[in-house]
């Protein structure tokens, strides 16, 4: 007989167990089948080398937990304080080994319902979706949300591609690559860390890709370029025989016990060269695999093939019950903000098990309930900004919606800005981010010249580049008014006259309006 479950969520990773958490928690029946023998299988072997690049402070100087969790980009959210990362190490960059750790005793103390060594091969649907593992196991669900990830490696349309070593399995010694001439593909985090990992060793080491390098400090989108795994530009720019080539790979064949590989240059016009190369390394990403679903309910993929395509509540556009968790909700945000990394998509998992919970138990979002008060709605996004942790993260992607009904507001905190407005969640309502400045990522931080929004300057508030909290008024979907609140050095918005006074007099003239509105 299948085993029958109303929520039935493939993979154990961080997202996988987040999920899991909530589903356990509002007691509803659910299961988690992964392949692994144990939670968190994808961080035994990634990253590579072993040094994660999402951060860990377990010293902040403050005493909240949710203020802390901004610093903390690892632990999933749980009400068990000792389930939190930085009691595992203190490291600022942690091994990977601990993120294995970490998510196996999730796990484990949470009690949740996981059954492991249990690899999906096959996923078909007619009244309720029917998932068959390895082991001829048959699992019936109404409601089914992927937590894999992309796991399947990214191969660019490159001529020879399949002659090259991958990411995932080459070697990790560099006395393997010993005065050898090394090209490798691509210019995210995997490619630099790979180069890092080698110039000690290797006699030359280019990095190619047809796209400039993206720097997390600048575009704030943190799956750029990090600064931990730069050291390979200083080697380029200072001259030792490394370097960045910008343009298109042609193609790769092989001379005898070479490769000789053709780069047509972007900023030489287009000039073609036969480079040689002992080894050559694709770190070109990875993508989602369809291959474990039947004809007619494959997703549809979008963003070069890479990534299932997505609704705002994260369900397949194609498939009805068919969820996404995890680095795969990136599609709604992509190299935007952060629901591709545990420290983003722990609250976009939340989110979806709330709105799971509206459509399929009759839950309303969880809400509290103030006057339709000026005053008493600038405590509360004030109180809310200077400590969320959930807006910090997901800059423009969730918001706290306030909800007017008469003299009454529902405070209704972390909803996907999308949703708010897709699902006509109200009719009348504030909406309260936290965002960058439109061109925030074409300013240069650390360029002096530069003129920037001064501090605390309401007058020119909505000029700012860096992160700070926007209110905007929406009534029937259509944006009527919006409020910029004053950026500061510490995103520190309590100051009475530069922060508190101006969101006061824009929140009591749009209920005005909105009087105004209801009474006509």
């Amino acid at each position: 007989m299948p085993t029958a479950t109303d929520y039935l969520v493939i993979g154990a990773g961080p997202a996988g167990l987040q999920l899991a958490y909530f589903l356990d928690r509002a007691g509803r029946d659910y299961l988690v089948v992964e392949a692994g023998p144990s939670a968190g299988s994808f961080f035994a072997t990634f990253p590579r080398h072993r040094q994660l690049i999402s951060i860990n402070k377990p010293r902040t100087g403050i005493d909240d937990a949710e203020f802390n969790l901004r610093m903390d980009w690892n632990s999933l959210l749980s009400d068990d304080h000792d389930l939190l990362f930085t009691k595992y190490t203190p490291r600022y960059f942690p091994d990977a080994d601990d993120m294995v750790r970490y998510l196996d005793d999730f796990a484990t103390k949470l009690d949740l319902s996981v059954r492991y060594n249990a690899r999906v091969v096959e996923v078909g649907k007619g009244e309720n979706f029917r998932v068959v593992d390895d082991k001829g196991e048959v699992y019936e669900a109404p409601t089914v949300i992927v937590a894999t990830g992309p796991s399947q490696p990214f191969v660019p349309d490159i001529p020879g591609i399949d002659l090259v070593e991958s990411y995932g399995t080459v070697s990790v010694d560099p006395q393997d690559f010993t005065d050898q001439r090394v090209l490798i593909i691509g210019k995210g985090n995997s490619a630099f860390e790979t180069a890092d990992n080698l110039v000690e060793t290797a006699a030359v080491i280019h990095v190619a890709g047809p796209n400039s390098v993206r720097f997390a400090w600048q575009s704030h989108f943190v799956g750029h370029l990090r600064a931990v795994n730069n050291n390979f530009l200083d080697t380029y720019q200072l001259k030792s025989q490394n370097a960045i080539l910008d343009g298109n790979i042609l193609n790769i064949r092989k001379d005898g016990d070479r490769f000789v590989v053709s780069v047509s240059f972007s900023r030489a016009n287009e000039v073609v060269k036969d480079i040689p190369y002992d080894r050559v390394i694709a770190c070109t990403g990875f993508r989602f695999d369809t291959s474990i679903f039947a004809e007619n309910c494959r997703p549809e993929l979008v963003i070069k093939d890479r990534f299932p395509a997505q609704t705002s509540e994260w369900q397949s556009t194609n498939v009805p019950g068919l969820y996404f968790a995890g680095t795969v909700m990136q599609v709604r945000d992509f190299k935007k903000s952060t629901s591709g990394f545990i420290h983003g998509f722990r609250y976009t998992v939340k989110a979806l098990h709330r709105i799971l919970e509206h459509k399929n138990h009759g839950q309303e979002w969880p809400c509290v309930a103030y006057p339709a008060d000026p005053v008493a709605l600038t405590d509360a996004i004030l109180e809310r900004v200077n400590r969320s942790s959930a807006l910090w993260q997901q800059f423009g992607m969730l918001g706290d919606l306030i909800a007017v009904n008469g003299r009454e507001a529902r405070y209704h905190e972390e909803v996907p800005v999308d949703y708010a407005h897709d699902s006509e969640f109200a009719d009348d309502y504030f909406i309260v981010t936290l965002e960058y400045g439109p061109d925030h990522d074409k300013v240069d931080p650390f360029d002096i010249t530069v003129r920037r929004v001064a501090q605390d300057n309401a007058e020119r508030a909505h000029d700012a580049a860096y992160l700070h909290p926007v209110v905007r008024h929406v009534q029937r979907g259509s944006v009527l008014a919006e409020h910029h609140v004053a950026e500061n050095l510490e995103n520190d918005w309590t100051s009475e006259d530069h922060h508190r006074k101006p969101l006061t007099e824009f929140l009591a003239e749009r209920l005005l309006q909105t009087v105004l509105t209801a009474t006509t």
